[in-house]
């Protein structure tokens, strides 16, 4: 795997920011010896387990818990009626029980939840409960579900549309010399973490509870959590105990409500972890997906109009769809300049299993339609694939079909040039060889193809983003250190090692804790939309900077002046770059006369050191908590979709090579290149492993990763026959990263954890059509769709 990185924007600071320290977190995971939730243990500790629905759609019309009760070792099974407070949860709508009452709306619903004695102890008593159920026909085809005259409601209290987003622009009825037009579809893909659902729940003296949970919020799940169980939310106390993956699926409730219940019920610590199957029930999935495109072009490929309809299955409850839906109708057109545009996306219910966020959130399914109709218009033009998109790329000063001016850099043509330019490595430097080892070459040929994605970073269309972060800088043992509080979620990201890397950077100290993230600090937002690094890391900055200006007006033996809200400034001036902040820490942030906080001293601008920090820490400890916000964003227009919805936009490109047995559609990826401007790299290792984690993702869609749902059911719920990505199946990759500064964020870094799984499933699909000449219009591609039988 080769990387480059080009230039950059600041001197590295030694384990500062540029830099690639060692995770704390890496040993330990390697070695087995990390803590995970599922690891979690207290003394007297029950375990908890779940009965849940066969069927995608019934009505219970008989429950006996009287068996489950008889088995010794029970200590509790509760339903609906045990819940004291809101029966509902939910993200975006409150729409989803905490256990079902009467009516089933997919398969794997919880209904009843037990606690005992042994994990063995609690699944006898599910498996003895009694339960029967009259069986209804599924509302299954999204499709059907859009037609509220004729197909049953999913929910009787509303209708089968959860959220239809339009975009206009330009002239909707825009003609064009050359038409392409095309059918597509995304199957179900799983988020498939390896650390499956589990926490620990203790009840606590004051009638609370203590939850130890792996997730991505913290303080949205307290939120709900608590609501359910009718207490205040400083009674509902969440830790982040170690997370084994999220990529999305972690965002909403699983578990959290169901051992609480349970704690509270018995006065006992209550453990639950689901089981691989389980887990597959418990927790959203990627959105399926049918698309229908029509591109526009004049004679010398530039791109007059786009009219595109999404369709995105949400499954039986709404969990993030809305904003899954809006993704992909404000960046469905793909990051080109196209001055005619008619969107329309829908997110529909169904009794398909609930799906919400995952990595790439809406855009993964957008982009695999409309770089499949950029390939389309190539042929039709006789044009190279890279040529036609360098041709209608964007540009900063550009319009999205939002109306909404690109700012920051928008690399679209030079990263698509990048990827085109490398000459070929390793397997792919050599001719067509044997796939799967089946052939000796006979019969395998070999296509390269590329993609090109845009992403939206952080959170959009008005919604109240920030990041809370308590920065305190003390004297131990002689020397300065810092301990750093939030309530960000470290999902595998790296995040610990960030916090750490922007406190060395601000204040120039080497010893950096960074305190077990959990509600006793305000939100953090969470750790999904590639923000965390943005907002967190905004935050901890401007938190570092307001302790710098305290510990600075302390050479002129004065307290600090009064700090006003301040709002963002623009590159170069790092200090003011973000956006608001609010709080103790709200301004002061800019060095004073020039000095610089470096090794534990007080340097000028020449190197020359003014003092020691342990001399002016002697006066006592500084601590500041911020609350950082980007720069607004604004909904959308609900007629015509037009506003400034989105905070950022992140590029990558890929370009596959593939080896296709045409004999038997069996497929080897040969080499993958990517380039990706980030912005700024704040730790280029962890960079490197997100775009690699991220290509690998998107690989597996175009390839081998589905849920099969058939009539509501999923038919393969484990890991033997959900195919996933393994080191044999992932190529040589080649990475280029681009940084690019944007104006308004921090150190002016892009997110980076979504685009490469947005721009390298189009590639990998379009590489095994330029090998086979199939139309392959669906993913995962399966062998008959490359065979035709």
């Amino acid at each position: 795997m080769t990387t480059t990185v080009h230039a950059g924007l600041a001197a590295t600071v030694t384990g500062g920011v540029g830099a690639s320290p060692s995770r704390p977190d890496g040993r330990l995971k390697v070695t087995g010896e990390f803590a995970f939730s599922s690891d979690l243990w207290a003394d007297d500790m029950l375990w908890g387990a779940t009965l849940r629905s066969p069927h995608p759609r019934a009505r219970i019309t008989g429950l006996d818990l009287a068996p489950a009760l008889r088995i010794p070792g029970v200590y509790a099974v509760l339903t609906h009626e045990d819940v004291p407070g809101r029966r509902l949860y939910g993200l975006e709508h409150v729409d989803q029980p905490v256990l079902a009452a009467d009516e089933i709306r997919y398969q794997g619903e919880p209904i009843v939840v037990v606690a005992a004695d042994h994990p063995e102890t609690a699944r006898r008593a599910v498996q003895a409960i009694g339960i029967t159920y009259e069986v209804l026909d599924p509302v299954t085809d999204p499709e059907a579900a859009l037609d509220d005259a004729r197909a049953p409601r999913v929910h009787a209290d509303r209708p089968n549309l959860l959220r239809h987003v339009p975009i206009r622009r330009g002239d909707p009825h825009a003609t064009a010399a050359v038409v392409v037009t095309g059918e597509y579809e995304v199957g179900m893909q799983d988020q498939a973490f390896l650390g499956p659902e589990s926490g620990l729940a203790v009840p606590a003296e004051d009638g609370g509870v203590d939850l130890y949970i792996a997730t991505q919020w913290l303080h949205v799940d307290q939120q709900q959590v608590a609501a359910c169980l009718g207490l205040p939310a400083d009674k509902v106390r969440l830790t982040l105990a170690g997370v084994g993956g999220a990529f999305g699926a972690r965002e909403d409730l699983s578990m959290q409500v169901h051992a609480c219940l349970l704690a509270l019920h018995t006065g006992r610590p209550v453990k639950m972890v689901y089981g691989r199957e389980e887990s597959f029930f418990g927790h959203v999935h990627r959105h399926p997906a049918r698309l229908r495109y029509e591109h526009g072009a004049d004679e010398h490929g530039r791109l007059v109009y786009v009219k595109a309809r999404i369709l995105l299955d949400g499954g039986a409850y709404a969990s993030s769809s809305g904003a899954v839906v809006a993704n992909a109708a404000t960046l469905g057109i793909g990051p080109y300049d196209v001055p005619n545009v008619v969107m329309d996306a829908y997110g529909l219910y169904t009794n398909n299993p609930p799906c919400g966020a995952m990595r790439g959130f809406g855009a993964v399914q957008a982009c695999f339609a409309y770089e499949s109709q950029m390939d389309k218009l190539a042929e039709a033009l006789g044009l190279d694939p890279v040529e036609v998109r360098v041709r209608n790329a964007l540009h900063t000063g550009d319009r999205m079909p939002t109306g909404q001016v690109v700012e920051g850099p928008a690399p679209v043509a030079e990263l698509l040039r990048l990827v085109q330019a490398k000459p070929p490595a390793g397997q792919a430097d050599f001719p067509p060889g044997g796939t799967a080892n089946t052939t000796r070459g006979e019969g395998v040929v070999r296509g390269v193809g590329y993609g090109i994605g845009i992403k939206n970073v952080c959170f959009s269309e008005g919604f109240d983003d920030y990041a809370t972060a308590r920065v305190r800088l003390e004297l131990i043992a002689g020397r300065p250190a810092v301990l750093v509080h939030t309530a960000a979620a470290e999902v595998g990201q790296g995040l610990v090692t960030v916090q750490a890397q922007i406190v060395r950077t601000e204040l120039g100290v080497d010893q950096v804790t960074i305190a077990p993230a959990d509600t006793a600090v305000g939100s953090a937002g969470s750790s999904s939309a590639s923000r965390q690094t943005y907002m967190t890391g905004g935050a901890v900055r401007a938190a570092c900077q307001a302790i710098r200006a305290h510990l600075l007006s302390r050479l002129e033996g004065r307290a600090p002046s009064h700090r006003p809200t301040y709002r963002k400034g623009t590159l170069p001036s790092p200090e003011a770059a973000g956006a608001a902040v609010t709080g103790s820490g709200a301004a002061g942030a800019t060095a004073q006369d020039g000095l610089r906080l470096a090794d534990g001293r007080v340097v000028d601008e020449d190197g020359t050191v003014v003092a020691d920090v342990a001399e002016l820490l002697a006066e006592g400890a500084i601590e500041e908590t911020v609350q950082w916000r980007h720069r607004p964003t604004y909904p959308l227009d609900p007629q015509t979709g037009q506003g400034d919805a989105h905070v950022q936009y992140a590029f990558a490109a890929h370009r596959a090579t593939v080896d296709v047995d045409t004999e038997l559609g069996l497929v080897k990826v040969v080499e993958i290149v990517t380039a990706q401007d980030v912005g700024k790299a704040v730790n280029p290792a962890a960079v490197t492993g997100q775009i690699q984690g991220g290509t690998a993702q998107g690989l597996g869609l175009a390839l081998m990763e589905e849920i099969q749902v058939v009539d509501g059911k999923v038919r393969n719920p484990s890991f033997t026959d959900y195919l996933l990505p393994t080191i044999m199946d992932m190529p040589p990759m080649t990475v280029d990263v681009l940084e690019l500064a944007d104006p308004h964020s921090p150190y002016g870094l892009r997110g980076v954890g979504e685009p490469p799984t947005i721009s390298s499933t189009p590639a990998v699909v379009a590489a095994i059509r330029a090998a086979t000449g199939a139309a392959l219009t669906r993913v995962p591609v399966r062998p008959e769709h490359i065979v035709g039988v």
